[in-house]
């Protein structure tokens, strides 16, 4: 089984679905003829109106179904969904190292208790596959790099982290004693088109284009694994098929750690746009640096990153003045 073998005539339940990666997931799910289900609370986080985008062309699909519901809420995901479901890719989440520190209660009851829910639905409707949308912030402050899953040393410093550490936890449990096979797949700084707009790089940009002054958290010399969504939906596709083993964890990043201030000279290069610097302090939880290593990935899934980052960067910027083009035309016509 490799990542690029189809998953036909599945139905998929999608929490996250209208989300950045949940609906590129989607995307991929439909073009190879699977049936979803789609469960999004379009939390008011940012504009819901990114979300509707998201899914627009989803919602004319005959096999696309959206449950408009909150995973917290397990009674009324029980009530609303009644369809035998072959697999649950788990994304939802409150997400954000930088927003926990700030709301550390409301991630735990999103991210812990709606995973358990989702876990508990699993469970009743005897489903036999769960993926779950883990995070490079797991590792923390970790020195061992590149992390490697089989380094069980987490030391994370933010609640996000530490609510995903749980997710994984609670999998071990509901996989030992429910039979149910889960794959916590930890991404590494994903990003491209929808990318959600308060996250480094549509940030910059954004502000770039607008001739705005972009701030870099600490002098600059911070490392990230940058991830294609391309790539993370690969793998996410191989896991969704996955039947070897019934639990793993998995790094799913482009094995390549890129420093802040580079990360601004290639969108400079991709953009054409001189960004205009400032430093500011670095922020509470943020680590210093995230780099995958992913040889497992590789053997478990057939996994192979096809986006550098000036082709990843390359496909985002085209994406973004595209979608900016058009909110500009449609605010002229509503002007009118």
């Amino acid at each position: 089984m490799t990542f690029r073998d189809s998953i036909l005539n599945k139905t998929v339940l999608v929490t996250g679905g209208a989300g950045f990666i949940g609906s590129h997931l989607v995307d991929r799910l439909l073009e190879q003829d699977n049936n979803v289900i789609c469960v999004d609370n379009f939390d008011p986080y940012y504009d819901r109106s990114i979300k509707e985008n998201n899914i627009r062309e989803h919602r004319k699909h005959v096999n696309y179904q959206l449950v408009e519901e909150d995973i917290r809420n397990l009674d009324a995901l029980r009530n609303k969904i009644s369809e035998d479901i072959d697999v649950i890719a788990h994304l939802a989440a409150k997400a954000g190292v930088r927003p926990s520190v700030k709301d550390p209660v409301g991630f735990h009851e999103v991210n812990v208790m709606g995973t358990q829910n989702m876990l508990e639905f699993a469970k009743d409707k005897e489903v036999n596959q769960f993926v779950f949308a883990s995070s490079s912030s797991v590792y923390g402050t970790n020195e061992n790099v590149p992390w490697s899953e089989d380094d069980h040393v987490l030391k994370p410093i933010s609640p996000y982290a530490s609510t995903k550490v749980s997710g994984e936890l609670m999998g071990h449990v509901y996989s030992e004693l429910y039979d149910l096979r889960f794959l916590a797949l930890r991404f590494f700084t994903v990003y491209g088109p929808r990318q959600r707009p308060d996250l480094a790089i549509h940030k910059f940009l954004r502000l770039m284009s607008k001739g705005e002054q972009i701030k870099l958290y600490g002098d600059g010399s911070s490392r990230r694994d940058y991830t294609y969504i391309d790539d993370i939906i690969d793998g996410v596709m191989a896991a969704i098929s996955y039947n070897d083993s019934m639990y793993e964890i998995i790094n799913l990043g482009n094995n390549r750690t890129v420093e802040l201030l580079e990360l601004v000279e290639a969108i400079e290069k991709v953009s054409d746009i001189e960004a205009d610097k400032t430093h500011v302090p670095e922020i509470p939880g943020d680590v210093a640096q995230t780099w995958a290593d992913i040889n497992k990935a590789q053997k478990k899934l057939g996994y192979k990153p096809n986006y550098g980052l000036e082709k990843g960067l390359l496909r985002f910027v085209n994406w973004f003045e595209k979608v900016n083009e058009v909110t500009t035309q449609t605010k002229k016509l509503n002007s009118m």
